[in-house]
């Protein structure tokens, strides 16, 4: 039996499938499990040990996507598929799942792509307080009824293996800033500054001060300043304002804009604690076990909080009650993104400090 899973894009999105392929590995021990993503969220499963096969495609448009897509048909169909799960739900997506020819094609009641499955599942319409895992999870019942109902976070967590590779990086990473692989070495802060959706990044300011407060605190700690490629200035902006309010402090601050999803995964590991907005780097630092500060403007934690078990240490920290929250994050109805900017540097300090002091 060959099973083909397709999740195109997000990060966190291709995080949040992780629990499903580990079901499915259990239902299924026998069969080839194959996952199609996008080459951004590739390194999300390029390890996941549960899977047969990945299968990475580029994010292309125009002539090229359709050029793209004809070829990757060709190859779907020669895999022979039995099943296809579409999480994505995309038209994209569900056109590649009909250009399997698989039997069994299973996706969401999505208006005009409805056709191109067997079975439909029904997806809520609206911004309702259900997670994310459990919505997708909907769709593994349609695949087995006896997986209804399965969806937990301590039983099927969401994962990303770290690679032996991006171990050895990390090692020599922190070795070239002077923190050693044994014996005592600083606590390591983990602040991740921007988000590929700009209605979910807080204020730089915001995250100076808490960079600046964290090491002013104690001497034992490095905060480590990492970006993804959409918002790489505000590295630069936030370690020097960061650095300035540190004082004698400031070289406690480490600019960590390099790593690659792959390096922050395995430096997870060795951190004493992840702030970062709801994105994908979040997500990835829900599949380890350091604890989450995790900060939450248009969105809210009942729909995409860290989906692990309640042992790990996680608080989200948001704006409380808006009229506006939460929001489809295409205009930001009063136009001053109060949902962001009316969470207060010090609440999230006073967080990071209380896991903090109870860590030590």
């Amino acid at each position: 039996m060959t099973i083909l899973l397709i999740r195109l894009r997000l990060i966190g999105d291709v995080v949040f499938t992780t629990p499903a392929i580990r079901a499915l590995r259990a239902r299924y021990p026998e069969a080839r499990l194959l996952y199609l993503v996008e080459s951004a969220a590739a390194p999300v499963v390029a390890a996941n040990p549960h899977l047969s096969e990945v299968i990475v495609v580029p994010h292309t448009h125009g002539w090229a996507r359709v050029r793209d897509d004809v070829r990757l048909a060709r190859r779907l169909r020669a895999e022979r598929c039995d099943l296809v799960v579409d999480f994505h739900g995309g038209p994209r997506s569900a056109w590649l799942t009909l250009a399997s020819g698989a039997q069994r094609r299973i996706g969401y009641d999505i208006r005009g792509r409805t056709w191109m499955y067997t079975t439909v599942v029904h997806r809520p319409r609206g911004l309702h307080p259900r997670h994310s895992v459990e919505n997708q999870w909907d769709l593994l019942a349609a695949v087995d009824p006896d997986l209804a109902g399965m969806a937990n976070p301590t039983t099927f967590r969401v994962e990303m293996p770290v690679t032996p590779d991006a171990a050895a990086r990390v090692t020599a990473w922190l070795a070239l800033h002077g923190i050693a692989a044994t014996g005592p070495s600083p606590r390591l802060i983990v602040m991740h500054v921007s988000a590929g959706n700009p209605f979910r990044r807080w204020p730089a300011s915001a995250f100076a001060d808490v960079a600046a407060g964290l090491v002013r605190q104690s001497p034992d700690r490095r905060v480590l300043v990492t970006a993804g490629p959409s918002d790489r200035d505000a590295v630069q902006r936030i370690l020097s304002d960061a650095r300035t309010r540190a004082g004698d402090a400031a070289a406690a601050i480490i600019n960590a804009e390099e790593f690659s999803l792959a390096d922050l995964r395995a430096m997870l590991d060795r951190s004493a604690l992840y702030i970062g907005g709801d994105s994908g780097p979040m997500h990835i630092a829900a599949t380890s076990d350091v604890p989450i500060v995790g900060l939450y403007g248009p969105t809210l934690a009942a729909r995409s909080a860290p989906w692990r078990p309640a042992s790990l240490t996680t608080e989200s920290v948001d704006a409380g009650d808006l009229p506006c929250r939460p929001c489809d994050q295409r205009v930001c109805a009063p136009g001053d993104f109060r949902c962001l900017t009316s969470i207060e540097a010090g609440t999230v300090l006073r967080a990071a400090e209380r896991i903090l002091g109870e860590a030590s």
